[in-house]
């Protein structure tokens, strides 16, 4: 039961890092109605800026203070997102006002490959460290119940509790606020949120300033796991099965399928590993979402998309 608990909790600590990521494209999708490949390229952008002032900046002001050091490397690396999101509204989003979704796709495909130059000719191509003072060593709990008790790894729990908080402030945002009520608006239609005095241009610059922000956590918290590297790009690709378990359209689909997601990748592969073969944790998640595509394409708590003629 020990060994089952420990590969529960792990999987949900898993679970909630990749519903973090797939909030990033839930965001821009609930305020643009276009999927957003330049997510994977945001996470590694903000987690080399990141990476790189976090290092640069005890050298400018002559202090060894980690948390200093971190503190302002967030907020330095926060406005640097805050300005990439006017500049796409501004060159890119502005001018692409009521077009066809696939416009607006292509424009995120080329938003993505801009970042990522950008980010290696700005902080440099090689694999860097963020050290945010997480733990690293594990700890036993629930020693009382279970003899030798259960194992948990303190670093991923600490990284589940700060994408927890994140998730649910962004689930207050959007369902409570008035802000939250017109990025919806926004995503329905276009004209009629226009029609009605919302302004197209300032929402997408918050929803692209939002999407920065947990572009921001996310790259920090995968970037102190495993350092910064370019191949972190490619963390998007985990959180795609998870928006379509969750749905596109929802913030908290995005949560359950996450925590689904990481449960499942480690269950199948501690339990189902030695009849399948090796490596099941890879491809589960795209076989469940492949499965959800079949019998809910909309996604367990998407919205259904019913057309009548």
């Amino acid at each position: 039961m020990a060994f089952f608990l420990e590969t529960l909790f792990g999987g949900l600590m898993a679970g909630m890092l990749y519903s973090l990521v797939a909030l990033g494209f839930v965001l821009i999708f609930k305020a643009s109605g276009v999927f957003n490949f330049a997510q994977g390229a945001m996470v590694l952008f903000a987690a080399l800026a990141m990476a790189r002032f976090a290092e640069w900046i005890p050298n400018w002001l002559g202090t060894d203070s980690l948390l200093i050091a971190n503190l302002l490397a967030f907020v330095v690396a926060a406005l640097l997102m805050f300005c990439m999101a006017w500049l796409v509204e501004r060159l890119v989003l502005r001018h692409l006002v009521n077009q066809e979704g696939t416009t607006l796709l292509m424009a995120t495909l080329g938003i993505s490959y801009f970042v990522d130059g950008l980010g290696q000719s700005l902080f440099g191509s090689d694999i860097y460290q963020i050290n945010i003072g997480m733990p690293k060593d594990p700890v036993f709990l629930m020693e009382s119940t279970f003899e030798g008790g259960v194992l948990i790894s303190l670093e991923d729990l600490y990284a589940a509790l700060i994408a927890a908080a994140l998730v649910i402030t962004l689930s207050l945002f959007f369902n409570k606020t008035k802000t939250g009520r017109a990025l919806r608006a926004v995503a329905d239609d276009h004209q009629a949120a226009q029609s009605i005095g919302i302004p197209l241009n300032h929402i997408w610059v918050i929803v692209w300033c939002v999407a920065g922000i947990v572009a921001l956590v996310a790259g920090m918290i995968w970037g102190s796991k495993m350092g910064v590297q370019f191949s972190l790009a490619t963390v998007a690709l985990r959180a795609l099965p998870v928006i379509i378990l969750g749905g596109l359209t929802s913030v908290p689909g995005a949560i359950i399928g996450g925590l689904i997601i990481g449960v499942g990748e480690k269950l199948s592969e501690v339990y189902l590993g030695g009849f399948v073969g090796g490596g099941i944790e890879i491809w589960f998640a795209y076989m469940l979402a492949l499965v959800v595509l079949m019998f809910r394409p909309q996604g367990l708590f998407g919205e259904k998309i019913i057309d009548r003629v």
